[in-house]
């Protein structure tokens, strides 16, 4: 058995160094209908540190990096050439920050805080809305669902505004501030958003200093500031690193109303949907705090399409009404022998939507005489 353990596993190693070889093959010699354009293509990395020993002095916050400090040099250039290198996502930063970093900035403005504050979303989740780190962090600020409810944000089984970026970057800025007032500095202030403001203080506590770059933390702080560094010089200065987008190539901001909605029972988002004239899909993009089919009973500012806000009210107001009667009849009785498959089943309805529309685990057991909310396909004889 051990012979065949390390047989298999020899054969393993050999597909791996294979399968590797193969990759970099096509990499260096791409077929025509994958070749990059130029400014995908990653520069010499003689240029690349020529570049970046260029720079000069380099700050966060307004705060001194020591680059006469070879430790720090090192992990600097690590991070800033492993940035570079991956010129896709350099790119996509540039151009998400169109859609987002306006918003980031005016916030930032309005609070008296440094700018270089809006690199931490970037490092944090690259500017997307629904990431979802393993140790459960989420959204774009990545939050902690118990540091997110004490700055302010809903978490709920049905909202998670983790996922709302303009509820999330007010929060961000909140715990920002307070982190500073507590350290006193910006550069420890974004550590501690990273690694958090008891790690940190008990950090500094036992090895008596509080300087950011002679402090030994868990390496991904460690590596934290450094990151946010690197993104700024390549954001602040990117036809120097070889990216020239045109004004075209830039995500444009968000348009949108925010209408109020009083929702007295637990109401459908497609009818939100075709009250706002648009599909589901939409409003799901614009208001990501949601998360299901539903919106539970109560009163939420729902996000809509540019110039769906007027007579928004009355359409929604009537398609509930509407909604109201259809449910009233399509109710099913549950009778003896019957099952959820089966329902689904005579109904020519999918099991998922049978059990979204009835709130229902996939192990529910129904009983004779459960009420069942069923809409059939259309020309589906009901039963």
């Amino acid at each position: 058995m051990l012979e065949d353990f390390e047989r298999a596993n020899f054969l393993g190693r050999i597909s791996r160094i294979f399968l590797l070889a193969l990759s970099m093959a096509l990499l260096a010699v791409p077929p025509a209908w994958c070749e990059l354009p130029s400014v995908l293509e990653p520069p010499s990395s003689s240029s690349m540190l020529t570049l970046f020993k260029m720079t000069g002095p380099l700050d966060f916050c307004g705060e001194p990096v020591p680059l006469d400090n070879p430790d720090v040099r090192e992990r600097l250039e690590k991070e800033f050439l492993v940035a570079l290198w991956n010129r896709p996502q350099v790119i996509l930063w540039m151009k998400r920050s169109g859609r987002y970093m306006p918003y980031i900035e005016e916030m930032l403005k309005q609070n008296n805080m440094p700018m270089d504050l809006k690199y931490v979303a970037v490092i944090e989740s690259s500017l997307t809305l629904h990431l979802t780190s393993p140790k459960g962090a989420r959204g774009s600020w990545q939050f902690m669902e118990a540091t997110g409810k004490k700055y302010g944000l809903k978490i709920d089984p049905d909202i998670d505004e983790r996922r709302n970026f303009f509820s999330s970057t007010r929060a961000a800025i909140n715990y920002l501030k307070k982190l500073h007032d507590i350290f006193g500095s910006w550069t420890l202030a974004a550590a501690a958003y990273n690694m958090g403001e008891e790690g940190l203080k008990s950090e500094i506590l036992l090895q008596n200093t509080n300087n950011y770059y002679y402090l030994y933390l868990p390496v991904e702080t460690q590596q934290y500031i450094l990151r946010a560094i690197s993104v700024k010089e390549i954001l602040s200065n990117p036809e120097r690193y070889g990216f020239k987008l045109s004004k075209e190539d830039i995500y444009p901001p968000p348009q949108f109303d925010s209408v109020e909605l009083v929702c007295d029972q637990e109401t459908p988002i497609y009818l939100i949907a075709q009250a706002a004239g648009t599909y589901y899909k939409v409003i799901k993009d614009l208001n990501p705090e949601i998360k299901g089919h539903y919106l539970a009973k109560g009163k939420y500012d729902i996000l809509v399409p540019k110039g769906a806000a007027p007579g928004f009210q009355a359409r929604y107001e009537g398609l509930v009404k509407k909604w109201q009667g259809e449910q009233e009849a399509h109710v099913y009785i549950a009778k003896k022998g019957d099952n959820l498959s089966s329902i689904a089943a005579d109904f020519g309805v999918p099991l998922p939507a049978l059990l979204i529309w009835n709130h229902l685990g996939s192990k529910k057991q129904v009983k004779p005489g459960d009420r069942l909310v069923i809409f059939p396909e259309e020309g589906k004889k009901e039963k």
